[in-house]
């Protein structure tokens, strides 16, 4: 399969001018899944950058110690805290695109809040906890984004063997028919029609919380009516050169994820 690269210039004309009479519903309604105990701020993160990669809503379902943090300091994300998983399965009829797994754990609750979204057939990005639990989701219009660990677990391999041969891990996890991510140096995107790399990306975007700011990210952009493999290709270009940006500006060391949020707004609404 021939591999290609990303070109983020040829790749922002995907999201079109907004007409002037444009409303928030036109654009899309994601709630973010997740965040167990003592992980809020993955469920904050993503949600966050939903917004700001242009979701017209964005919700929030996490464990009801959560409800209150989520939205300090940032008013427009709406948070549910969920104790009976029933209730979610009602909140989430009204969502165009499902973000699950930052934050989610091994935990009972955990379990139960896959339990009662892995059904859904609403386009999705499955990250982070959730992709322990590939195998029970249905897999339509899915984005799955694991780092090389999250891959060594779905693969039953070492994360050395994913890091020795991405291309062969990533021609493997396409047996799950989803649009495929395998993040790191040289971040892969695979279809079964389809390999792409990203050249974009620094060593200061390995720190944590990158990877829940490219699950929202990429979530907005289903939202916005991308296809899985648009969305992906534009989130990663998009989020690894927001990282170059906010890299140049100030330094590898010490980059935070939420440090990408201004350079891919920018990124998102005029060409580099």
């Amino acid at each position: 399969m021939q591999r290609t690269i990303l070109e983020l210039q040829k790749l922002q004309g995907l999201l079109p001018p907004r007409p002037q009479d444009a409303h928030k519903n036109q654009f899309g309604h994601v709630w973010i899944i997740g965040g167990d105990c003592g992980m809020s701020g993955a469920v904050r993160m993503a949600a966050e950058t939903a917004l700001r990669s242009g979701a017209g809503l964005v919700s929030v379902a996490t464990h009801p110690e959560h409800t209150a943090y989520v939205n300090i300091g940032r008013p427009e994300i709406m948070s549910h805290g969920i104790q009976n998983p029933d209730r979610l399965a009602e909140l989430i009829r009204n969502a165009t695109v499902l973000v699950i797994g930052p934050g989610l754990t091994n935990s009972v609750w955990s379990q139960h809040i896959i339990n009662s979204v892995k059904n859904s057939t609403l386009p999705k990005v499955i990250d982070a906890g959730a992709l322990d639990h590939i195998a029970e989701f249905e897999l339509t219009q899915t984005v799955c984004t694991p780092h090389p660990g999250e891959a060594a677990r779905i693969l039953k391999c070492s994360t050395q063997d994913i890091q020795q041969n991405r291309t062969h891990a990533i021609n493997t996890l396409v047996q799950w028919p989803a649009t495929w991510i395998l993040k790191g140096h040289e971040t892969l995107i695979q279809t079964k029609q389809a390999l792409v790399q990203c050249a974009y990306g620094n060593p200061g975007m390995a720190s944590a919380g990158m990877g829940d700011v490219l699950s929202g990210l990429i979530g907005a952009l289903l939202a916005q009516g991308l296809s899985t493999h648009d969305a992906a290709c534009l989130g990663v270009a998009a989020h690894a050169y927001a990282g170059d940006l906010a890299a140049k500006e100030k330094g590898q060391r010490g980059l935070l994820a939420t440090d990408l949020l201004p350079f891919i707004r920018a990124l998102l609404n005029e060409p580099t």
